[in-house]
């Protein structure tokens, strides 16, 4: 059986579009990572914040590294997925974020209950700010942030539910106007 020049086309194309697709949700998949990857976070240390990502993500260079940090309770809304929109108060609260740690060191807590990493390679730390306070709880308190469990439940989530309860009961940030607790 002979192929005429139009189907061998098509077949090629077809066959492109697989291999184009198949590399695409590979490389779109969260890979596994080893805790022997991650430098050893000390919670006494200090951490020059390197790069802040968005409202709950950021970058701390730990001795030649940069790892990045997922903030542990909390979730504020997105502003960099591009899967989604741009959420309501997401640029809020990436900028308060940006300006409480862009050349700042801060202090990191891992929590106990919890992997060290995400799904997608992430340490989960709650975060402590060179004057002491928990950027955690500040970002809940002024509601720039909703409570967010990953999976089981962590060690301060009846603390951050509170402060989650308390910023939308004052209509503090994405709990008041136009977002009234919604940002999707």
């Amino acid at each position: 059986m002979k192929l005429s020049k139009e189907n061998i086309i098509k077949i090629a194309l077809i066959a492109f579009i697989v291999t184009f697709c198949s590399i695409a949700a590979y490389l779109s998949t969260p890979k596994k990572f080893s805790y022997k990857d991650i430098p050893k976070i000390d919670s006494t240390l200090p951490y020059h914040v390197a790069k802040v990502i968005d409202g709950d993500t950021f970058e701390v260079k730990v001795g030649q590294k940069l790892v990045t940090i997922r903030m542990l309770g909390i979730d504020t809304p997105e502003t960099i997925d591009p899967r989604k929109p741009i959420q309501c108060f997401g640029m809020e609260a990436s900028d308060k974020t940006k300006e409480m740690l862009s050349e700042q060191s801060v202090r990191l807590k891992t929590d106990k209950t919890q992997s060290i990493l995400d799904k997608y390679g992430r340490v989960l730390a709650y975060v402590y700010l060179e004057d002491g306070r928990h950027l955690n709880e500040f970002l809940l308190k002024e509601g720039y942030a909703h409570e967010y469990t990953y999976g089981k439940s962590y060690q301060m989530k009846k603390e951050f539910k509170k402060l989650e309860k308390e910023a939308s009961k004052n209509k503090r940030g994405l709990w008041g106007e136009p977002c009234n607790g919604i940002t999707t």
